[in-house]
């Protein structure tokens, strides 16, 4: 699509951006695509100015008195926002949340196996949320649940933080641990 047939719908497909033709303010303030203020000057005028230099001419500030306009190249400044958001997402850093279940009336060696597969996603610096599922009459007395957590977080004390201590929610009772800082 050439940019002569662009101007003319002056909105692009899911741009709030209003551009070109679809500008309905009479004079603008126009900024240069260098940066150099061209006062302010009708429309018309603008858009003749953008077009000889091969640009776009888009409305920053519509609610200005009067609305500010620049002339740039509107798909290079849009290539560079999306790359801009690409590098600022690869420096984020997601936080994998790893569950273990346990139940009110698990044994011992049970407790021990589990414990065991918190301990290697602690290792490998995930976050593990510890839950107890309440069935029935557990419901009743869901410090059995606290209880078989409060057994479990010194087995984990040594490479975890305990990031909140076991609260219900619900037929959970669940409590978090975080990786220690190396």
């Amino acid at each position: 699509m050439s940019r002569q047939q662009d101007r003319s719908r002056g909105r692009k497909k899911g741009d709030d951006v209003i551009m070109n033709d679809a500008i309905r303010a009479n004079e603008l303030r126009v900024l240069s695509d260098d940066g150099e203020q061209l006062g302010i000057i009708s429309k018309s005028e603008a858009l003749q100015i953008a077009e000889e230099r091969g640009l776009d001419l888009v409305l920053m500030s519509p609610d200005a008195k009067p609305p500010v306009a620049k002339i740039m190249d509107y798909g290079k400044h849009k290539y560079e926002l999306e790359k801009k958001k690409k590098e600022a997402k690869k420096k984020q850093k997601t936080i994998d949340v790893k569950e273990v279940k346990f139940s009110c009336k698990i044994a011992e060696n049970d407790i021990n196996y589990k414990v065991k597969h918190a301990r290697e996603f602690l290792e490998k610096g995930k976050h593990v949320k510890l839950r107890v599922f309440l069935r029935g009459r557990e419901m009743a007395n869901p410090e059995w649940g606290v209880e078989v957590l409060n057994r479990v977080w010194p087995m984990l004390e040594d490479i975890g933080n305990l990031e909140s201590k076991p609260t219900q929610e619900g037929r959970y009772i669940n409590m978090y641990v975080t990786p220690q800082k190396k």
